[in-house]
């Protein structure tokens, strides 16, 4: 493997679920605005969506390899960027990662730095503005960093995928921002991609890296403590440049999700609910596949495939059937070159548009999505009487905030609250429920009991057929 191979790098994302109230949805194509463009610094890598100033909606981060900085583009919160301001990282940075590492609640940033083995580390003053921490070595060729609580410790550990020493390296956090010296664990053959998540339902998370020169992803299980073990290799298709973990066919366990740049395709491996998985189903791609991302980007509640392919500088869409069966690509174009794509609410309409990280023409391409504007009444219009989701309040809130719901008749119910990418945050009901009206209180924590940072959230009803989608903002 050449180190001009380009890198995948992924984000964060268990099960993204629809901000769209449920309807019917063109079964060939998603209505997305043609692209686009910003300009980013010289090679962007990859881009991360994330409220970096705190004025509640998404900007951008992008890993600039060859300009060897990271460049921000803050949003105006309809989805338009301003001009960006670069920051300088390390040498040949591939992947950007944004996540409050040091506990101000302020999101920082975490930089695989190619070049010189290492991750920078670029604390964020609060308002979008960032200063170059510190940079911790790690393994030989960082193509990709993902951030997580790792030892249960609550604050964020750093996972590396490293592509010419073969392995992954941890970085502990010990609570301030600062990280405690590399622990480096074997995977496959040149490991691009690394993402965290639990796979095997111990509430721990795990590892599932995509190896590019081995053609399979590798998965390290996590003791409950940060330490990790190889379990198993899966066989995938040729040259996986991307993983990603959600649940994709609504059965227990989340599946994986790669991106294979070589065999120009898609694979799934559908796990059976115990961190082990079913032989890959292949989908076709564009030419050159580098990055798969997991969304709901028809407001149907399944999670869909979007896939950035590098030669033929476009977008693939692949829908899902609602079984974890896809259908045939519709293809978007983007600008030159894209290698990173991610899906997020960039313009606060509540359905997920498409932010692209393109090589060649050193820009980032936006793709708004206009699914909601379609299908935003439907739902309601066919049950007016049967359900009634109400605004929270108070709204905005500090401590605690109400949801009250109605049901005319009973059946099973889930309420869901999630952020901003779409992430689920905290499951307030999830079983049958009787008619009548209901009330229910968040306390801004999450599922494992831990407070959430100040920000804009969504709260999700949904039973049967029908769901409705509402949105509440946490101030501290």
């Amino acid at each position: 493997m050449h180190k001009n191979v380009l890198i995948v790098f992924f984000l964060i994302l268990l099960a993204v679920p629809s901000f769209a109230q449920t309807g019917k949805v063109n079964s060939d194509s998603i209505p997305f605005v043609p692209a686009v463009n910003y300009a980013a610094g010289d090679g962007p890598y990859s881009v991360f969506c994330a409220d970096l100033d705190g004025d509640l909606d998404l900007d951008l981060a992008v890993a600039d390899k060859k300009s060897d900085s990271v460049s921000i583009l803050k949003n105006n919160g309809d989805g338009t960027f301003q001009t960006k301001v670069d920051y300088a990282a390390g040498d040949g940075p591939q992947s950007v990662f944004c996540a409050d590492l040091d506990g101000d609640t302020a999101l920082d940033l975490a930089v695989a730095d190619y070049s010189s083995d290492s991750v920078s580390i670029l604390k964020n003053n609060g308002d979008g503005i960032f200063i170059l921490d510190s940079n911790y070595a790690v393994g030989d060729g960082p193509y990709s960093v993902f951030c997580a609580d790792l030892d249960g410790d609550i604050d964020l550990d750093l996972a590396v995928a490293n592509a010419f020493s073969d392995n992954v390296s941890i970085l502990k956090n010990n609570g301030d921002g600062t990280f405690q010296t590399k622990v480096d664990y074997g995977a496959g053959g040149a490991p691009v991609s690394v993402f965290c998540a639990d796979l095997d339902g111990d509430l721990d998370l795990d590892l599932a890296v995509a190896n590019w020169d081995s053609d399979n992803v590798s998965i390290l299980k996590n003791n409950g403590d940060g330490i990790f073990i190889l379990d198993s290799n899966y066989a995938v298709g040729d040259g996986p440049f991307s993983v990603f973990c959600a649940d994709l066919d609504g059965n227990p366990g989340l599946d994986l999700a790669l991106a294979n740049e070589i065999s120009d395709n898609v694979c799934i491996l559908k796990n059976n609910g115990n961190g082990t998985f079913q032989t890959k189903i292949d989908y076709g791609a564009g030419d050159t596949p580098q990055s798969v991302f997991c969304a709901d980007l028809d407001g149907d509640t399944d999670l869909d495939l979007a896939v950035a392919n590098y030669l033929s500088d476009n977008v693939s869409i692949l829908k899902n059937n609602g079984n974890g069966a896809f259908q045939t690509k519709v293809d978007y174009a983007t600008g030159d070159g894209p290698y990173s794509v991610l899906c997020a609410d960039l313009d606060q309409d509540s359905d997920l548009d498409i932010a692209v990280a393109n090589y060649s023409s050193d820009s980032v391409s936006i793709l708004l999505n206009q699914t909601v504007t379609d299908v935003k009444d439907e739902g309601i219009d066919q049950l007016p009487h049967l359900y009634l989701l109400s605004q929270n309040y108070p709204n905005p809130f500090n401590q605690t905030t109400e949801i009250e719901f109605t049901l005319a008749k009973s059946g099973f119910v889930s309420l869901t609250i999630y952020d901003l990418l779409g992430r689920k945050v905290r499951t307030l009901v999830s079983g049958h429920l009787p008619s009548g009206h209901k009330s229910i209180l968040w306390d801004g924590k999450n599922d494992s009991g831990k407070d959430v940072a100040s920000g804009i959230y969504f709260y999700k009803l949904r039973i049967g057929d029908f769901s409705q989608t509402k949105k509440l903002v946490l101030l501290k």
